[in-house]
């Protein structure tokens, strides 16, 4: 006889996974949290969410399908509803596949308890992008009065990094959806564009980064001389190309700070006239 598929939404093993910074989390702040499963139909999602995007969740619910949702929900009770704290890409998905109940940790606490542990459990998650942890990061520095070694404790990151990841929330949005537009998701790069003394200058930076295809160090030196700052090496212009197929890189390194395109067409003929004629 066909076994029925299991659509609770519960592991088939008893342990469910907790974290041990959300243990401690709970049971230092908050008396007496609840487990218990709740129907999906009395759960809502929390109108102050910190994430901007819920992302693609396809992955997650081929793995709750599969194995049950290992982490549970948390919530605290709102009317006759319970209201999510954290967890609403896994309530989603549980929706999506067709779940009825999930398992839930129940909170008794206060709007901004709520919104400062949600805030938390995102900063913990590995699929923020830059910009959503540098502003939910500066959430918790402005609105809940963190000291960088203090956010450093809770999300488990050194402190040098977090105070380098909150200078990026300073870069305004048009340069943020530049960064998107660009493909330039490196956090070491965009931390190089924070770096930069105005606006202008992280224009000329991002744009230098998309036109020559600047790699980290490249992006690294030319971004100290924009500030002002001594480099390693002398000024250098740097030029990279890739194709698509990635099946061979070029790299122009000229020995001078400035080169127009037309000296690079110019260069790149010349290249071509001695391959094809010899010297």
């Amino acid at each position: 006889m066909k076994r029925d598929k299991k659509r609770t939404g519960l592991p088939d093993e008893l342990k469910m996974r907790h974290d041990d910074h959300f243990v401690e989390l709970i049971s230092s702040r908050y008396a007496g949290p609840t487990i218990r499963v709740i129907p999906t139909i009395k759960l809502v999602p929390n109108p102050q969410q910190a994430r901007n995007e819920l992302g693609n969740i396809n992955e997650l619910m081929a793995s709750i399908k599969e194995k049950g949702i290992l982490e549970p929900l948390l919530v605290r009770p709102k009317g006759d509803k319970y209201e999510i704290i954290a967890g609403e890409r896994r309530y989603i998905a549980a929706k999506n596949i067709g779940l009825k109940v999930v398992p839930c940790i129940e909170m008794d606490v206060e709007d901004n308890e709520a919104l400062e542990i949600a805030l938390i459990e995102n900063l913990q998650r590995k699929d923020l992008d830059v910009f959503e942890e540098a502003d939910g990061l500066r959430v918790l520095v402005d609105v809940y009065g963190y000291s960088h070694n203090q956010i450093s404790e809770k999300i488990g990151k050194a402190r040098s990094t977090i105070t380098e990841v909150i200078n990026l929330a300073k870069i305004p949005d048009d340069i943020r959806e530049m960064c998107n537009e660009y493909n330039i998701k490196s956090r070491s790069v965009i931390i190089e564009i924070a770096k930069q003394k105005n606006k202008d200058d992280m224009l000329k930076l991002i744009t230098s980064i998309k036109e020559r295809d600047l790699k980290r160090e490249d992006t690294r030196e030319l971004s100290k001389r924009i500030i002002g700052k001594k480099t390693k090496r002398e000024k250098h212009y740097i030029y990279n190309y890739m194709p698509e197929e990635k099946n061979y890189k070029l790299r122009l390194e000229f020995k001078e700070d400035d080169v127009s395109k037309d000296k690079i067409i110019r260069i790149l003929e010349e290249i071509i006239k001695k391959l094809r004629f010899g010297d």
